[in-house]
């Protein structure tokens, strides 16, 4: 094939469809899937039935069938549902597809009264699949798993296998904080507590995350009194808490300091989606501990946030 000689957009020119869908693969950088996290998920129907319910959206599906077939920009405007046929007695996994099909290419459908994108059922496929088995032109959007003569489908049997095609990140080192003054001592009490001058970061969440990867550090905690035994744990808001970390120090009654570092990942609570939420570092001490611990202005602490975005 020699260079095409109209490059999108000329004056006067006339552009064929396979370079503006070549301009769509471009655009979407060779990627297909749908295109924010809520598209094209499938659920079970309003009155759970015979059929399960696709929202709308849009995405991107690459042409399988020629090297220079470029890529599709496909719109469910609203909601479709989609009959699934009851089982006998075998159980079966169907597998939930957006279809292209472009008679450019293949099939004959007439594009001025037919359907060239279309959903469709793939029935009967493997167990754990996730992905078109043949090489049709689509993405695949759920795996149905039915039971054994059954015919309403729950979204206990719908396995979501959407991918997105372009999913968007945010990640952000936040502004280092050291405190003015020191804080008020923790490890007295098995309870958690907040260092009083630590007031944390307060996190704006993108409308799209899905997913959020926390760290945090503290260089230098200062320990006293007794050795050490308790736990270090961030809260994210009201009800995200990560995993804590133990904080074990044998080294007596004397004034040490020592870095403490902690992370995890957590699926971003729908309520979250575009608030601003308060990421702070809180301490608790075991059972009978007596040492004691704090921060001060020689104690600096860096928090570091990623979000990602993921079908949900």
């Amino acid at each position: 094939m020699t260079l095409v000689s109209q490059p999108i957009l000329v004056n006067g020119a006339t552009h064929s469809a396979q370079t503006f869908r070549l301009l769509v693969r471009d655009l979407a950088r060779d990627s297909e899937g749908v295109t924010r996290g809520t598209d094209l998920k499938v659920t079970q129907l309003a009155t759970p039935g015979g059929a399960v319910t696709v929202a709308g959206g849009t995405g991107i599906v690459s042409g399988r069938v020629n090297t220079w077939q470029g890529s599709y920009a496909i719109a469910n405007i609203g909601t479709a549902d989609v009959t699934i046929a009851p089982t006998g007695a075998s159980a079966r996994s169907d597998l939930v597809i957006v279809r292209v099909e472009d008679p450019e290419y293949e099939g004959s459908v007439n594009p001025a009264t037919g359907q060239v994108a279309y959903l469709q059922v793939i029935s009967n496929v493997s167990s754990t699949a996730t992905a078109i088995p043949d090489g049709r032109t689509g993405i695949a959007l759920a795996r149905i798993d039915i039971p054994a003569s059954t015919a309403t489908i729950t979204n206990a049997m719908i396995k979501d296998v959407r991918q997105i095609a372009n999913p968007r990140t945010d990640r952000t080192m936040l502004p280092v904080q050291s405190p003015t003054a020191t804080s008020t001592e923790l490890g007295a009490s098995t309870s958690y507590n907040p260092f009083s001058t630590a007031p944390g970061w307060n996190i704006p969440i993108p409308i799209w995350a899905s997913r959020v990867i926390v760290s945090l550090r503290i260089s230098q905690a200062r320990l006293s009194t007794n050795n050490f035994y308790g736990y270090l744990r961030p809260t994210f808001g009201a009800s995200l808490t990560l995993q804590a970390v133990i904080i074990d120090d044998n080294q007596g009654a004397s004034v040490r300091r020592i870095p403490l570092e902690c992370a995890d990942t957590f699926t971003i609570p729908d309520a979250y989606r575009g608030t601003t939420q308060l990421l702070r570092a809180q301490v608790a001490g075991g059972t009978g501990n007596l040492g004691r611990i704090l921060v001060d202005s020689s104690t600096t602490l860096i928090a570091d946030v990623q979000f990602f975005e993921a079908p949900r």
